[in-house]
C-alpha cells in the first residue's frame, strides 16, 4: 500500500534545508575543545559555547540534552526544536565556528518561540549571527 500525498504536502527541497552530518559536531573531542578553549554565554534555557577556527567552511553545531532536561521523549523534542532553530539560520552563521548548545532543564517546558528567542540572543551576543539592526 503506497502513501498518497495531498497537494498541500510540502515537497522536499533537494537537501537545501537539511542538517547534514558535515554541519554537526560528532565526536567528544570536538565538544571538549569547545568547552575548554572557547567562549560561552548562557540564559535561563540554554548555554552556548563557541570556538572559532580558520576553517572557511560552514559552522558545525553540537546539541547536548542531558537527563536533567527530562525523559527520552522530552529530550528528543528539545533536540528537534533546537536543530530546527539552528537550521533556519545556519546560512547566516559565521563560517568556521564550532558551536555547542546545551539545553538546561527549563528548556523542557519552553515553547519553540522561547527557545528561538534565547538562541538568537546568545548567538548575537557571541557573534555567531550578525547583530540585528
Amino acid at each position: 500500500m503506497s502513501k498518497s500525498t495531498s497537494p498541500d504536502t510540502p515537497r522536499p527541497n533537494n537537501g537545501r534545508l537539511r542538517f547534514p552530518k558535515s554541519a554537526r559536531l560528532r565526536n567528544s573531542g570536538d565538544f571538549t575543545r569547545v568547552r575548554d578553549q572557547g567562549k560561552a554565554s548562557q540564559t535561563r534555557l540554554l548555554r552556548v559555547g563557541i570556538l572559532r577556527s580558520d576553517d572557511v567552511f560552514n559552522a558545525r553545531i553540537g546539541i547536548i540534552t542531558s537527563r536533567r532536561v527530562g525523559g527520552a521523549v522530552i529530550r528528543s523534542k528539545v533536540r528537534r526544536r533546537l536543530r530546527e532553530i539552528v537550521r533556519l539560520c545556519r546560512e547566516t552563521m559565521s563560517p568556521g565556528a564550532s558551536v555547542v548548545i546545551v539545553a538546561k532543564s527549563a528548556a523542557a517546558t519552553a515553547t519553540f518561540e522561547e527557545l528561538k528567542s534565547e538562541w538568537l540572543l546568545l548567538a548575537r551576543r557571541l557573534s555567531i549571527l550578525p547583530s540585528a539592526e
